[in-house]
């Protein structure tokens, strides 16, 4: 790749990386605010649901609007918001401000992420270029989420304000970066106008599914308000189906969710993030509440999960272009789901030693899985339809992140306290990667198709999901 092309690719990778790094640190200083602002165990969750309902809510609309309005176009400008409002979280005196930067933030990363990965698919050309610009920004991306822990606990030992002051320098210079060397791609704008009715109808619909799945972690908490709000969501999605059946020009043109790999691999990424979330909360939990260690020995022990950012850029592009998509994703849940099942037997007693081999696994698991996910993602997908085809897989990350923090709260809680109940919780991602090699494994027999242009044959591999 040329000097300039690299230099795209960085940008790119900055971003996704700013936004990993956002969310993991503010995790990790969340004891701290609280003690700050005396805020409830309620608004401290709301905190977190905040950002969770804006980045679900707008998931889907950011990525078509990428397509129809430019893929440049939206992610300057709201990288330019995320700046903002990450900066204006740092000066919060009261819970509810953090409520709204948080849920401008998501709200921002909704319309950033999708524009950024078309954005990569659509500067490198389909090939071995192209797969080894995804290799990198998919390995950017999964470092972000282990590497924001140990810098969240840094900077939070320091005062928890920082965790918002610090994405506001490196968004900045990625701005000016991205001002300077990215091209602007996409902005065909539709002939029989937008789609209003479509975009109220999937917008309402997200918000309202995202709050259900924020509820499910309490599940005695109104558990008819719940079931409520899926149902009305449900409705809300039946009614953009109508809408877009009927639309000239639909925001989403619902024949993409006839392929299989799509769907496919969009299963399996919600699967393979809600097992991830679930064991980063759990192993958290038993670190600091039942061992006791701090902020920052509790990042340190994790950071080996950040060998991902090295391997991945290195490693996965080279065993996609020899196995394909589909085997080295199925290896990486594999791994994954083994990396779970070392850590349930986990004691009191354990040493670090005892816990490093299932924390080296599943690093080598992400490096394996998260970039086959973010290259299938796209994977014989239109290229004026690759924002859309973003803001699925992040829409099935985001949810799938959710999930997995619901699903292990409420089977803890059920479970009643202490290292057992934390055993229990531990099946579920576990369960979650199973359940996503299973999915992947429907797609081994797919007929394979090239990866690129005509190669040679060790390079001419499936990327079928």
């Amino acid at each position: 790749m040329s000097g300039r092309a690299w230099g795209v690719l960085l940008v790119l990778c900055g971003a996704i990386f700013l936004e990993g790094i956002d969310v993991a640190m503010l995790n990790v200083a969340l004891p701290a605010i609280r003690a700050d602002l005396g805020l409830s165990t309620g608004m401290l969750s709301g905190v977190v649901s905040a950002y969770v309902l804006g980045y679900g809510g707008f998931m889907l609309l950011g990525g078509r609007a990428a397509d129809l309005l430019g893929h440049r176009r939206m992610f300057v400008s709201w990288l330019a918001v995320f700046l903002v409002f990450s900066g204006l979280g740092g000066f919060a005196t009261e819970g509810w401000m953090l409520l709204v930067a948080r849920f401008v933030t998501g709200v921002a990363a909704a319309f950033m992420a999708p524009a950024g990965l078309a954005l990569v698919t659509s500067n490198f050309p389909e090939g071995p270029a192209r797969t080894k610009a995804l290799g990198v920004y998919a390995g950017t991306a999964a470092g972000g989420f282990s590497l924001g822990v140990v810098a969240g606990g840094a900077l939070a030992s320091v005062g928890w304000r920082w965790v918002f002051f610090a994405p506001v320098g490196l968004s900045a210079l990625i701005l000016v970066a991205a001002l300077a060397l990215v091209r602007g791609t996409g902005g065909e704008r539709p002939s029989g106008g937008f789609d209003l009715a479509g975009a109220f109808a999937i917008t309402a619909a997200m918000l309202l599914m995202s709050y259900g799945v924020v509820r499910l972690e309490h599940p005695g908490d109104g558990p008819g308000l719940t079931v409520g709000v899926f149902v009305a969501g449900l409705t809300l999605l039946g009614l953009f189906t109508a809408v877009e059946r009927r639309s000239s020009s639909p925001l989403v043109r619902l024949g993409i969710l006839h392929s299989a790999p799509l769907v496919r691999v969009n299963v399996a990424a919600l699967l393979f993030l809600a097992a991830f979330a679930g064991f980063q909360f759990l192993a958290t939990l038993y670190l600091q509440e039942l061992r006791g260690w701090s902020t920052m020995q509790t990042g340190l022990a994790m950071l080996v999960i950040g060998i991902d950012t090295v391997l991945a850029p290195v490693l996965t592009p080279r065993l996609v272009n020899r196995f394909g998509n589909t085997r080295v994703l199925f290896g990486g849940l594999v791994l994954a789901a083994a990396a779970y099942a070392l850590f349930l037997p986990v004691r009191m007693d354990w040493t670090y030693a005892a816990m490093f081999p299932a924390l080296l696994l599943l690093g080598s698991a992400f490096s394996l899985a998260y970039g086959p996910l973010t290259m299938a993602a796209t994977d014989g997908v239109a290229e004026d339809e690759h924002g859309l085809a973003g803001g699925l897989l992040y829409t099935s990350i985001q949810f799938g992140t959710a999930l997995g923090l619901s699903a292990v709260t409420a089977v803890s809680v059920a479970a009643g306290t202490g290292l057992d109940a934390l055993r229990t919780a531990l099946i579920v991602p576990v369960t979650a990667a199973a359940l996503g090699a299973i999915v992947i494994a429907f797609g081994l027999r797919a007929p394979a198709t090239p990866n690129g242009p005509a190669q040679p044959a060790p390079a001419e591999a499936a990327t079928t999901v």
